[in-house]
């Protein structure tokens, strides 16, 4: 058995890549982003947490988390996110129990892991919120990360840390990506 080590970390920040189940294409449906916005929003209100940066892609997502200074648990809101929208999200393709899946009562929506990373330094967290915001043009999905609308990329520019025509492979920054 595969041993995932993890770093546990009162009040870290944390990046998180989340991939649906065979990279299904689940979130071009309106319904499903409005249930994982709900199974975001149910769950920060049961394990607060600070959301930093998040782009909502077909089949995946990208977010930086800064967990409260008490707490070091990110595994089990990421665990309520996923069942809260599992519950939630009704579709015909899911009901089909896959042998795989069905002692384990999970359904053919979220691949099982995830990725995290720690974030180490203000260097570090540019370099990730800047890959979040660029992810869609990355996947050929944007012609500029301001196309894209389920990306926190427009709160950033609303703060004035980014630009409207942003890109960064066009110019170099000393924004500060912290609060």
């Amino acid at each position: 058995m595969t041993n995932y080590r993890r770093v546990k970390q009162h009040g870290i920040t944390s990046f998180f890549t989340v991939v649906t189940y065979k990279r299904r294409h689940l979130f071009e449906d309106e319904n499903a982003r409005r249930l994982l916005k709900t199974a975001f929003e149910t769950t920060k209100k049961k394990y607060p947490f600070k959301q930093r940066a998040i782009c909502l892609l077909p089949d995946h997502l990208h977010c930086i988390w800064t967990l409260p200074e008490d707490d070091e648990d990110y595994s089990t809101r990421w665990a309520f996110i996923k069942s809260t929208f599992t519950r939630l999200f009704n579709d015909e393709k899911t009901k089909m129990i896959r042998p795989s899946l069905e002692g384990k009562r999970e359904k053919a929506i979220w691949q099982r892991r995830f990725w995290d990373h720690m974030i180490r330094d203000e260097e570090d967290m540019r370099r990730h919120v800047d890959y979040i915001h660029y992810n869609p043009v990355k996947h050929n999905l944007a012609e500029s990360p301001a196309q894209w609308k389920w990306s926190s990329f427009h709160q950033y520019v609303a703060r004035g840390i980014y630009e409207p025509e942003w890109n960064p492979y066009s110019q170099e920054d000393n924004f500060n990506y912290g609060e």
